[in-house]
């Protein structure tokens, strides 16, 4: 708590409504913050599961015509370790978390999800078929555990045929050469896909080796 007062104080004018949570299991390892000039209706951190809730992994805010929830989906990690919990635990709890806030209002999605879903997200798909966010295992739970239960990928709706990557590896110069990958996303209910005016990165913002994400909505 004390590292995240320091950050409050840095943060624009305006942004006085900053919700923080982190790992308690690995300190330093993962952490997510919802930063909004709009105070929101309720706050709640995690998916109410304690497997799953000891990373800092979800935030959930609600807004009057939407909820909105960050997260940093678990990589599935080197020799793909976590693979099995990544795409039998951890992802059906979360497409069902998002499916039960739904019942209320429309529900909006970002963060880094830790899966390129299609071959045009990712610099070398032969070569990373077995790369920890490309195996098949991670592609099919994306679809079945979001985008078949109707939360769409507003990036490629928007531009179904732009190669976009928002993710590029510290080593070998990846971003210099735009080896990239696509594991960052806005992902909405159905019922306002139609509102979205654009869905965008901002790969020229290099602060880190992840890029900046923009969604503008029509509400």
């Amino acid at each position: 708590e004390k590292d995240v007062d320091v950050i409050k104080e840095s943060l624009l004018e305006g942004y006085t409504n900053s919700f923080w949570t982190c790992s308690v299991s690995k300190l330093g390892y993962s952490g997510t913050a919802i930063i909004s000039r709009v105070k929101p209706l309720s706050i709640k951190y995690g998916l109410g599961v304690p497997d799953h809730d000891t990373e800092g992994r979800i935030v959930t805010v609600e807004f009057d015509d939407f909820y909105l929830l960050t997260a940093y989906v678990p990589n599935s990690g080197d020799g793909l370790k976590r693979l099995t919990y990544r795409v039998t635990e951890w992802d059906p709890c979360l497409g069902n978390y998002m499916k039960e806030l739904e019942k209320s209002k429309p529900v909006i999605l970002t963060g880094d999800l830790n899966c390129a879903h299609q071959e045009i997200d990712i610099h070398d798909p032969a070569g990373n078929s077995r790369s920890a966010g490309f195996t098949k295992e991670e592609r099919k739970s994306f679809e079945t555990n979001f985008l078949s239960k109707g939360f769409v990928d507003t990036f490629r709706k928007q531009h179904p045929d732009v190669v976009g990557y928002s993710y590029w590896g510290y080593r070998h110069n990846c971003r210099k050469t735009n080896r990239g990958w696509r594991l960052d996303y806005f992902l909405v209910s159905e019922s306002i896909a139609e509102r979205v005016h654009d869905s965008y990165i901002l790969p020229d913002v290099s602060a880190s080796d992840h890029s900046p994400l923009g969604l503008i909505l029509k509400l």
